[in-house]
């Protein structure tokens, strides 16, 4: 090969290489616009970045958790929760109120004087309850030893919030403080009516006298502002006629007070054993403006969610009173808290349930809606299906009502 070929074979080789070599050495080092863009993808913009600052919280609530004889003779306690279950523990926080002492060193009780052993609750536990207002008129039915088993189970259960009893008599208005998701709720559960006074310095007590309203309002303002909390929550069992649909003005205008002095998100009450309606309530509506600009929402009565109280259903005559206490309210909710702090109270969403008695005479919950109807109605059942059809109009009525 002649010089000149060499040279110019060793100048290509020589050229070659160092081009190479600059691809390489800038390989992985990306253009200006390259960089930026990728920083636009892995980056969260401002506001990508706020929506991630913002939470949400869910809640569901029912009513009241009974236990008549033909409730627990039964057994089989996770069959009464089976339909709601998927519902009930679809929801972070999930409110329903024992009305019963739960002791089990004392037999179980039924009407007048109740009394529920741990088994019960635990099987609502299991179907997503955990939070529980224990303050109502059957807390005391089995005096100090009631009460007091009674808080010692709830206050052992993990992760299971309750109030509505006090360690010792004549103690300060009880609270729980739930924090949940990076949220603080706050939760207050009262009562205004005991069956007895047995014990009565040991229970959440407020009769619906002016002096001890204006007493749980001070206490109420006072726990709330040392709570520094995202959302209250204040449970009233209320002294009022059983079975009566109407809602009072006297609660109305009460709850209101609530609202508007102790800055609470949500009042949640029962005693009647039948549904009433719910509404949220505007700043504007809650007589000051110590509310800071929320809507509240206000529950009046969920009902029973479980009990025996309509054991002989009038197929015949739905209508009749009685047979209110049969069917309940699940109200399903979202709480949503911004970057800024502030909360609303969003998608709400009620379902309606009904016990149902099976051919083997357990008492169990089923969605008061037209796919169960319709399945009785197939499996020719019809008491049952015509029965739950009128029922279903006649609780539908309730909640249009204003």
């Amino acid at each position: 090969m002649s010089l000149k070929k060499r040279f110019f074979l060793f100048f290509t080789t020589v050229f070659l290489g160092i081009l190479l070599s600059s691809c390489s050495s800038t390989k992985g080092i990306a253009s200006n616009e390259e960089t930026a863009k990728a920083q636009q993808d892995t980056e969260p913009t401002e506001k990508s970045h706020t929506q991630a600052q913002e939470s949400s919280l869910s809640l569901i609530f029912a009513g009241d958790i009974m236990a008549h004889k033909p409730n627990y003779t039964a057994g089989n306690f996770t069959g009464i929760w089976r339909d709601i279950t998927p519902l009930i523990s679809s929801c972070d926080l999930a409110f329903a109120n024992v009305e019963a002492p739960v002791a089990n060193s004392l037999p179980w009780s039924t009407y007048p004087q109740f009394n529920m052993h741990t088994e019960y609750v635990e099987a609502a536990i299991n179907a997503g309850f955990n939070v529980f207002s224990l303050a109502n008129n059957h807390t005391n039915d089995q005096s100090l030893q009631g009460i007091k088993e009674t808080k010692k189970y709830f206050d052992s259960r993990p992760h299971i919030w309750a109030c509505g009893v006090k360690d010792t008599a004549d103690g300060p208005l009880t609270y729980k403080i739930i924090e949940k998701n990076g949220w603080k709720v706050l939760f207050v559960a009262i009562t205004e009516i005991l069956n007895s006074f047995d014990a009565s310095s040991y229970i959440d007590y407020y009769p619906s006298t002016e002096k001890k309203r204006a007493q749980l309002i001070d206490e109420l303002k006072t726990v709330q502002e040392q709570a520094h909390c995202n959302l209250f929550i204040v449970s009233v069992h209320t002294d009022e006629p059983e079975y009566i649909i109407k809602v009072t003005e006297n609660h109305k205008a009460f709850f209101r007070k609530i609202i508007a002095e102790c800055k609470a998100d949500i009042i949640w009450a029962n005693h009647p054993h039948v549904v009433k309606y719910f509404e949220t309530v505007e700043p504007a509506d809650s007589q000051t403006t110590a509310q800071n600009g929320r809507t509240a929402f206000i529950m009046y009565a969920n009902g029973n969610t479980i009990s025996a109280q309509r054991t002989n259903p009038q197929f015949s005559a739905p209508e009749t009173q009685r047979d209110y206490t049969g069917d309940g309210l699940i109200v399903k909710l979202k709480a949503i808290k911004k970057s800024d702090g502030s909360v609303t109270l969003t998608d709400y969403e009620p379902h309606l349930i009904t016990t149902y008695i099976t051919p083997s005479s357990q008492y169990v919950i089923k969605f008061l809606e037209e796919d169960f109807i319709s399945a009785l109605d197939r499996a020719e059942v019809k008491n049952w299906a015509n029965y739950l059809s009128k029922r279903k109009k006649l609780v539908e009525t309730i909640l249009e009502r204003k």
